[in-house]
């Protein structure tokens, strides 16, 4: 049977904004979580250097790269790595939708990636890509639900997805038991870690902190220094692993270009620009939580990240969406994208300028 490519989660959102641009002043578009804030100096100057443009840069990444990385690793989170346990990916999406497929050819006798029931999509097209089974997990107040996983499946499994904090739900998953569990059943547990930075209940985590063995750690700088549009992230965690999966991907062909890695390693070094931007995701999220529960939504202050995930008892998220849309001028994310556990809900991020969020709070308020 041939593959047919769904659409893209997103590009359903068409007659959302379509409902939202007949308001005066037009959109809100927050459904995609894509930065808007100015990524610090230094990197775009980085960048404007050009450094490296001319030669392929190291797949696994540069020895500054690797070293910035592991450096803010001890700094953030008190794990220590040896650079050779941290390498380069292009962005923590093409890892999560390769990873299921480099797995398997390693492991050609397991068969499934167990992931979370509300999550992210890419973490089940990643299994769908490699032509693989796709489990997911249910959560119960944002930690997996590790006792419901069959038995079956944990032996056919080839990885555990978890996400903390969690994209949708900005729920905190314990890592420690997830950890656990992985080593009781020898099964890779990945943790997908790039909201970390904005960790708003208690300290930001690491799954790295309970041990290497059979846990991956991936971390993005797209989210924590405003540089999605360069592409890149890394990758840490179990040496063996580690090493397998950069001989594979260098086979592959995958680089982040080598400006680029000079850029991200000097935005890794600095903590300050990091600071600045948590205060301006938490005032936006007070701002628009304070504005939903007014109006009669459900959308409490997230443990982590910048999303507010919304509830309206008698809605489900598509209409809820088109409330939303029609009200504020707000596009948010019906929850149904995130799986169909999600489908009561809705995922507002707080990426637009705190010019416009305000707008939008104010339609909130004045149609109250």
């Amino acid at each position: 049977m041939s593959f047919s490519p769904p659409a893209y989660p997103y590009e359903r959102l068409d007659g959302l904004k379509a409902i939202a641009a007949r308001l005066e002043g037009g959109a809100i578009d927050c459904s995609i979580g894509t930065p808007v804030d100015p990524p610090p100096s230094m990197a775009l100057e980085e960048l404007a250097r050009a450094l490296g443009a001319r030669g392929y840069p190291s797949s696994i990444g540069s020895p500054d790269y690797r070293r910035a990385a592991a450096q803010w690793m001890e700094r953030r989170f008190a794990v220590s790595l040896d650079v050779e346990d941290v390498a380069a990916c292009v962005g923590t999406k093409e890892f999560v939708a390769s990873l299921a497929q480099y797995l398997h050819l390693r492991t050609p006798d397991r068969d499934t990636v167990l992931y979370p029931a509300i999550s992210y999509p890419t973490y089940a097209m990643g299994a769908t890509l490699a032509g693989l089974r796709a489990v997911p997990v249910r959560s119960v107040e944002g930690e997996l639900d590790l006792g419901s996983i069959s038995p079956d499946d944990a032996q056919r499994a080839l990885v555990l997805w978890s996400n903390s904090p969690s994209n949708p739900t900005g729920l905190l998953d314990d890592l420690q038991g997830v950890a656990d569990w992985g080593r009781r059943h020898d099964v890779l547990v990945v943790s997908d870690e790039c909201y970390a930075e904005f960790t708003w209940t208690g300290r930001p985590r690491s799954i790295l902190e309970h041990g290497l063995e059979g846990v991956v750690a991936l971390h993005s700088i797209s989210k924590r220094s405003n540089l999605a549009g360069v592409r890149a992230g890394f990758y840490a965690g179990d040496p063996e692993i580690v090493s397998y999966l950069r001989l594979v991907r260098q086979h592959a062909g995958l680089m982040v270009p080598g400006p680029v890695q000079a850029a991200v390693a000097l935005a890794y070094g600095d903590d300050e620009h990091v600071e600045r931007q948590r205060a301006i995701y938490r005032a936006r999220l007070e701002l628009l939580s304070s504005a939903l529960e007014e109006y009669g939504v459900r959308a409490p202050l997230p443990d982590g990240g910048f999303y507010l995930w919304c509830h309206k008892p008698g809605r489900d998220g598509w209409q809820l969406a088109e409330e939303l849309a029609e009200v504020s001028g707000i596009i948010a994310s019906p929850g149904e994208l995130y799986g169909e556990e999600g489908a009561p809900f809705a995922r507002i991020a707080v990426v637009q300028p705190d010019e416009r969020l305000s707008l939008a709070a104010g339609r909130l308020r004045k149609a109250r």
